[in-house]
């Protein structure tokens, strides 16, 4: 399980797609924060977890950004 924004989740399987080697110049120290925000075992997990967050990221701008002309009314006001 991992725990993100304060809720345990079930994490997903990444072993879907192949992966490649690539090697990567980070600062330890903020590896190491991530693996404890994360919850994560492994820096390629905590980088794997950043990069799926980025995407969610992305994806969410994207959908906001497509509803802006959108007309959301509040719970109470969806029979007007």
């Amino acid at each position: 399980m991992a725990k993100l924004a304060g809720v345990w989740t079930q994490r997903r399987s990444r072993h879907t797609l192949p992966k490649g080697t690539r090697t990567f110049r980070l600062t330890p120290d903020k590896v190491t924060a991530a693996q404890r925000t994360f919850d994560t075992k492994t820096a390629t997990e905590t980088i794997e977890t950043a990069l799926d967050m980025i995407v969610f990221r992305q994806r969410l701008v994207a959908g906001t950004t497509a509803m802006l002309g959108a007309d959301i009314l509040p719970p109470d006001q969806d029979s007007l």
